[in-house]
């Protein structure tokens, strides 16, 4: 179901904090003509959901199914900033369905699912020299029987289908830009963006103020480094609050490829660690056999990594120029490229997850089993427990409209869940590849923990420092040299880009902004050589001639992928990523 602004009914108005809000969420920008209070208009819901990804929609259509059980009317909307559904989606995917079976046990019988259409029947892990692929024990976490190779984007439209039929209100291309909250400081819904701003922040004749949608409940479920996460867990501490390591990130590039039919295994999977990566940089490979003679192959790098010389899409490209999997690509053709981060911090990493009026799931909130490569199944159970939660609250004052509710029983269910168990029997295998004897101490540490330990060390590794501390100045790194693409195995950025199919309105303000423009000449390119040029998957930075004869930083915000490393990885954390207009961004279909 698709959003129309003439349908939206008119009883309430924005307050003046909410207006207040809105300005904020342009402050580095005070000439935008940002709608006023008397314009935006007001819808009111019981539960608002920001993202639909797994976490999110597996929320909504818990949220549904009790309402049906406990004959209980609960109104939930979820907002979604990309063009569709799945449009944003992007993961290296061999899918555990222990969550889905709890959610909808019928989906093995639904011949629309895609998700069952290719068990992995296969594993192999190897350490890739330079020019060899060397056969390792698969680690047990890593072992796939019973669980299916699938596109994330593909099973998330599915999910969306099974939300919209439960009666939840998906409504794409809209953007939450800030949050709404009451004068107790409480979370009482979401606000979305302006459209028809132009790039001098003047409106053109396509403006359209943006909305608020007030809910009782508000759950974020924007995956990794989120907007309105981010907004949360400053306004609320939540981090604070736990205790929590600061969260460190990887970035995964990835591409589809249709091969030569006598090639694929439909089911094998490969995880692989080494080549083309520096020793003491945490990150490794996959190729997936997907249906239809695809694979799904990618890299993913830590964004701890200490040099900042590295190119991270160049590094993606060498990847594949490895003999074991250029084997593989040879004669056939990319489909689709991407990339998208995500959070490796673990247990020690997570923060408080709930917030007066709201809550955190999914990915922003951290719940990826890095040893086991998988985050899907946690993400949507954390999905349902908050649901659990929000029906229960709101069964208890049903017609208490407007007041937000307390989600503490979701965290103390979480933490009581098999999400918890499965979280911190691995917490230590990420933070031992951080340790300083590079990927053979990981190794050796790693084995530790899951042949004899089992996860009942009676310690906990930390994460000491975020991501954007690790940079060594560019004087002290190695130099890395990159061969140019060969059109077949190997590509140029601008025509991977093309096959992400993202694209932005032009005449907009730029969503991505520096908090003093200054900085990046005056320190990060003297001192760090230009990091941003080679973090970023997509082409948005790059240094030009400037007219006072040095050079200085340019931004195509029209290329990004919605990845969000800028704003991880940035040293001088002087970049500020923010949502542009909805609909914007990536369009990924078979990611």
């Amino acid at each position: 179901m698709v959003w129309s602004i003439a349908a939206v009914c008119r009883s309430s108005r924005t307050t003046g904090a909410a207006w207040r809000q809105a300005c904020r969420a342009f402050s580095s920008d005070p000439g935008i003509q940002a709608s006023r209070p008397d314009e935006r208009e007001a819808m009111e819901y019981d539960v608002c959901i920001v993202g639909a990804g797994p976490a999110g929609l597996s929320a909504a259509i818990r949220l549904k199914q009790l309402a049906k059980e406990k004959e209980q009317e609960i109104s939930v909307c979820v907002l979604e900033k990309g063009s569709e559904v799945g449009a944003h989606i992007l993961s290296g995917n061999v899918f555990q369905p222990k969550a889905l079976d709890e959610l909808i046990p019928s989906w093995r019988e639904d011949a629309s699912c895609p998700i069952h259409a290719v068990p992995a029947v296969k594993d192999r892990f190897y350490y890739l020299t330079p020019r060899r692929a060397l056969r390792m024990p698969t680690p047990p976490q890593m072992h796939n029987k019973g669980n299916y190779v699938i596109s994330l984007s593909e099973a998330v439209r599915w999910l969306g289908a099974q939300a919209e039929e439960a009666g939840v209100e998906i409504y794409p291309g809209f953007a939450g830009s800030h949050l709404l909250t009451s004068a107790s400081g409480a979370c009482v819904g979401v606000g979305t963006g302006d459209m028809g701003i132009g790039k001098d922040g003047t409106r053109k004749d396509s403006f359209a103020p943006g909305l608020d949608l007030r809910a009782r409940v508000t759950l974020l479920a924007e995956g990794c480094r989120g907007s309105l996460t981010k907004e949360a867990l400053k306004r609320y501490s939540l981090r604070e609050k736990a205790g929590a390591d600061p969260q460190t990130y990887a970035l995964g590039l990835k591409e589809v490829w249709q091969i030569d039919p006598a090639k694929h295994e439909p089911g094998t999977v490969w995880h692989t660690l080494g080549s083309p990566l520096p020793w003491n940089t945490y990150g490794g490979g996959w190729l997936y056999h997907m249906a239809d003679n695809r694979v799904s192959l990618g890299l993913v790098v830590s964004l701890d990594y200490s040099n900042p010389n590295m190119n991270l899409f160049q590094e993606f490209q060498q990847y594949k120029r490895h003999p074991a999997i250029a084997r593989v690509l040879e004669g056939g053709t990319c489909l689709q490229y991407g990339a998208r981060t995500l959070s490796e911090g673990g247990i020690q990493s997570v923060p408080a997850l709930t917030f007066p009026g709201g809550a955190l799931i999914g990915d922003g909130a951290g719940f990826l089993n890095v040893p086991k490569i998988k985050g899907t199944h946690t993400a949507m159970k954390s999905g349902m427990l908050a649901a659990e939660a929000a029906a229960a609250e709101l069964a208890k004052e049903p017609t208490a409209a407007g007041r937000a509710l307390d989600l503490g029983a979701y965290e103390t269910a979480l933490h009581d869940s098999w999400v918890h168990t499965e979280l911190h029997r691995e917490r230590n295998i990420r933070p031992s590849f951080g340790l300083g004897a590079g990927i053979w101490g990981g190794l050796l540490g790693s084995a530790l923990e899951a042949y004899v330990l089992r996860g009942k060390a009676p310690w906990t590794l930390r994460h000491r420092r975020p991501d954007h501390e690790a940079l060594a100045p560019a004087a002290q790194a190695a130099p890395r040299e990159y061969p140019k693409p060969d059109g077949s195995l190997t590509f140029d950025l601008n025509t991977s880009l093309f096959r992400s199919g993202t694209n932005h309105e032009h005449d907009q303000p730029p969503h991505l902004r520096l908090r003093n423009a200054k900085l990046p000449e005056a320190i990060n390119l003297p001192r760090y050589g230009g990091p941003e040029a080679r973090y970023c998957p997509a082409g948005v930075y790059e240094y030009v001639p400037s007219e006072h004869g040095g050079q200085k930083l340019q931004i195509n915000a029209q290329n990004c992928l919605h990845c969000k490393a800028c704003d991880i990885k940035d040293p001088t954390q002087n970049i500020q990523w923010m949502v542009p207009e909805g609909g914007g961004g990536p369009n990924y279909t078979i990611t």
